[in-house]
Formats: C-alpha cells, sequence, structure tokens
C-alpha cells in the first residue's frame, strides 16, 4: 500500500476507524497507524480521535496530472509530455538538476511534498504534502545569460498574474521576488542558471505558492508568511491554481524571451511594496540604507541614499523595511 492510497480515503474529512481503513487498504490496525504518521511527518495534518478514527481537518484535492491537463485548455496537449508529477521528492528544482544532465531542455516538474525544498541564501523552503504548489520550469533561451538581467523580477509578475487570477487582489512585490499580501509571504521563486554568456543557457525556475498551510506547519516556518486560501475570494482547487500558474508561466516566458524584463517593468512598477519606503539592504556584513526608488530596466534595485541614487543589483542582497521614511 502507498500513502496515497490511504490519503484518498481519508481526502472526505470524515472520520475513519482504524479497522475500516485496514480492511479497506488489506492492512492491519497496527500498519495503519504507522502509515498516518509517516502521512504527519511530511506535514499532513491528521487528527485521531478515540473511538472514532483518523480525519482530515478539511477535504484534501491531491494534485492529478490529468485534471491539470484538462485544465490547460489547449495548451495541455503541447506539454503532457514535458509535464511531471511526483508525490513526494527530495526538490523539484533537484530533479530538474537531474533532468538537465540528462540533457533535457524543457520540463515542467510539480511535486506533493518536497523533502528539502530549497529557498533564496540557501533557506530551507517548508513543504507540507497537498497544501500549495511545488513547481520547477526548466527552460533555454539561447541569447546568452545578460540577456536574462531581469528574469528573477518578470517571474514574479508572471505569478502575480496567477494568484490574481485565483482571487488575490491584494498581492504585492518584494524585490527581487517574492510576492507579499500585507507584508507576509506567500510565493518565492529560485532561479539557477546554466550555460554561456552569449549563448544558449537553461533556467531552471522554482516557484514555492502557499495555497493552503496547514496550522501544524506554522512552528518550522521562520518568517512571516500566509496562503492563498486566506485571501482569495474564489474556492480554490489546487490543480486549477496550478493550472493557471503554468498558463501564465508559458506565456510569461515567450514574452520575455521576445523583450526582456522591458516588457514586465511597469507591472512591476506598479505593484512594489516598497516603492518610497526607507529600507536597509544586506549583503553579508555590508549595509547600505535608503529610500526605494523602483527598479532599472535590467531589474536592479534604485536606492536613493545620502550619497545619490545608486543601483543594487541581486545575489545576495536582502530587503529590510525599517520603521522611518522620508
Amino acid at each position: 500500500m502507498n500513502l496515497k492510497s490511504l490519503l484518498d480515503l481519508l481526502a472526505d474529512g470524515a472520520f475513519h476507524s482504524g479497522e475500516d481503513l485496514g480492511n479497506t487498504l488489506g492492512i492491519s490496525r497496527a500498519a495503519v497507524w504507522k502509515q498516518v504518521e509517516r502521512l504527519r511527518k511530511l506535514g499532513v495534518d491528521i487528527h485521531s480521535v478515540t473511538g472514532k478514527g483518523y480525519r482530515l481537518p478539511g477535504s484534501l484535492s491531491l494534485l492529478d496530472k490529468g485534471i491539470v491537463l484538462d485544465y490547460l485548455g489547449d495548451l495541455g496537449p503541447v506539454l503532457v509530455d514535458q509535464f511531471d508529477l511526483f508525490f513526494s521528492i527530495d526538490s523539484t528544482n533537484l530533479e530538474a538538476m537531474r533532468q538537465i544532465q540528462q540533457g533535457v531542455g524543457s520540463r515542467i516538474i510539480v511535486a506533493e511534498h518536497q523533502g528539502s525544498g530549497r529557498g533564496r541564501r540557501g533557506r530551507s523552503w517548508i513543504s507540507p504534502l497537498g497544501a500549495s504548489i511545488y513547481l520547477s520550469v526548466v527552460v533555454t533561451f539561447n541569447s546568452g545569460m545578460v540577456a536574462l538581467e531581469g528574469l528573477s523580477l518578470a517571474v514574479a509578475v508572471m505569478v502575480r498574474r496567477a494568484v490574481t487570477r485565483c482571487g488575490c487582489h491584494g498581492a504585492g512585490l518584494k524585490w527581487p521576488n517574492d510576492l507579499q499580501v500585507d507584508g507576509r509571504k506567500i510565493a518565492g521563486i529560485l532561479l539557477e542558471i546554466s550555460g554561456d554568456l552569449t549563448g544558449p543557457c537553461r533556467v531552471i525556475i522554482g516557484i514555492g505558492l502557499n495555497v493552503n498551510i496547514p496550522e501544524s506547519a506554522a512552528p518550522a516556518i521562520d518568517q512571516p508568511f500566509s496562503d492563498l486560501a486566506s485571501h482569495s475570494d474564489q474556492t480554490l482547487d489546487r490543480n486549477h491554481v496550478l493550472a493557471i500558474l503554468i498558463q501564465e508561466m508559458h506565456a510569461g516566458l515567450a514574452r520575455f524571451d521576445e523583450r526582456g524584463f522591458a516588457a514586465f517593468h511597469d507591472e512591476w512598477d506598479a505593484a512594489d511594496v516598497y516603492k518610497g519606503r526607507r529600507v536597509e539592504l544586506v549583503s553579508g556584513s555590508n549595509k547600505v540604507t535608503g529610500v526605494v526608488r523602483g527598479v532599472s530596466g535590467t531589474g536592479a534595485l534604485l536606492l536613493e541614499t545620502d550619497s545619490g541614487i545608486r543601483t543594487m543589483a541581486g545575489g545576495e542582497l536582502s530587503c529590510r523595511l525599517r520603521e522611518t521614511s522620508r
């Protein structure tokens, strides 16, 4: 028996006794308990009550490749052979790297759970099973690394378009590539690039989008966060959310290949949550304070300091909002 079989039985949100689950799955009650504990370790919030059995606090809809492809409409047949869906994996970005090493130049990799999800600056991305979207897109650009300036910001705009279509109308963009609602992070982006300065480059675009984070996962998350379900005016189906995200990425990446960050600059500027506010940029032991004046045509941060406007590149810089402004 695999864990998905047990989840399928619990997905209705009702109580199921260990005996009934065992009879249906052909295993003992003790084996059911062990599988429940394994699911809890993967971040699934399962309640247990003596005399009643086990239940999920709400209904659970797992991702289904066929359903996602149906939601994609005409795009589905185009992407059907480029789409991998894993139940549990170390990291979608790591899987993307493995596939690139095998010669893959275009791929969509999705997982229900990540054991070693990765964020920027070496952080972990907490990835409870069935709660969010964990997506990596492999894409090949032929114009060299220089032409990819501003790509991470452009991707953030694409993700914002997707969450807006999903009923979340208050998402803002934090330089260089986070989405926030009311100061709390709902999505993050990690880009990993390999290739030539002037020739073909393969890019792994990793996206983590919080859809419905269980309370049990909150203590492990090391920064203020929220999720799509808390801010959407729609009833969310993660299969539909994923399809919308893929649609926006597919169209947006083609647009970026044609026009670069220029095609996304104004949209970024309109959603910039720090524009006009005093911040502190930190890179290692170096700190620079100033007022954000937007981003350049290549996606660099424009920071007004006491010595004038400074253009700050990405890399290991982080942005920390300060109390005062001017």
